[in-house]
């Protein structure tokens, strides 16, 4: 019986992936790094730090993947700040909502950094829905790690046959494969060219795992 529910954020809750698209590339500009499409849609579910230290790696960068982090994070702070268009995707605030009111664990597990985490939560009002919030950027290893997955789990107080995870992205659904969780991907309208092969269940709409559609689903 299905008991918690781990989200990922980008894609899933609200689409930052916009923002994150213009800050990466405005970044890019900034060190004079030409990242074509196709590569740019192999870091959907990484953290920054990790596409920063691929990035220095990838183009001989002499500098600290820190610098470019932080470039990246100032160039997305001032559009979260200034762009109104952010909202969250539609249906999942009542999904969030109904889970809650039903009983079960919602768990918060995203690449992204704490802080990024910490105003999306706020500017929405979703912190009294969600017993944690883990950012990948914290951990030892990011998505398609599972580490952040296995976290979730334990920290949610559930086996994790008794947990979820809702993804959009190749990396995300590889983590919660490779941690054995059942998977939900979201076909997001911002994540493109990603692979679902290795969820358990594929949606358009939230409304596809209502709490009434998914109270007894076996997630074993």
């Amino acid at each position: 019986m299905l008991k918690a529910v781990l989200f990922d954020m980008d894609g899933v809750i609200v689409d930052t992936e916009p923002l994150h698209h213009m800050a990466y590339h405005k970044m890019f500009d900034d060190y004079g790094i030409d990242v074509s499409d196709e590569l740019y849609e192999t870091f959907t579910g990484k953290s920054t730090r990790n596409v920063c230290k691929f990035l220095c790696s990838h183009f001989g960068l002499d500098e600290d993947p820190i610098n470019l982090e932080r470039k990246k994070r100032n160039h997305f702070n001032h559009l979260f700040d200034y762009d109104e268009s952010l909202q969250l995707l539609d249906g999942v605030l009542e999904l969030i909502q109904e889970y809650h009111a039903n009983g079960l664990t919602l768990i918060l597990a995203s690449s992204a950094t704490l802080s990024t985490i910490d105003r999306v939560f706020k500017r929405f009002e979703l912190d009294q829905y969600f017993k944690a919030k883990l950012s990948g950027a914290d951990l030892k290893a990011s998505k398609p790690h599972p580490e952040i997955f296995l976290k979730a789990a334990e920290v949610s107080g559930h086996e994790k046959q008794h947990c979820m995870v809702i993804e959009d992205s190749t990396n995300g659904i590889v983590a919660a494969n490779s941690a054995d969780i059942f998977c939900v991907a979201y076909r997001s309208e911002n994540s493109k060219n990603q692979d679902y092969t290795l969820a358990n269940l594929l949606i358009d709409d939230f409304k596809e795992i209502s709490f009434e559609k998914i109270q007894n689903l076996q997630v074993v």
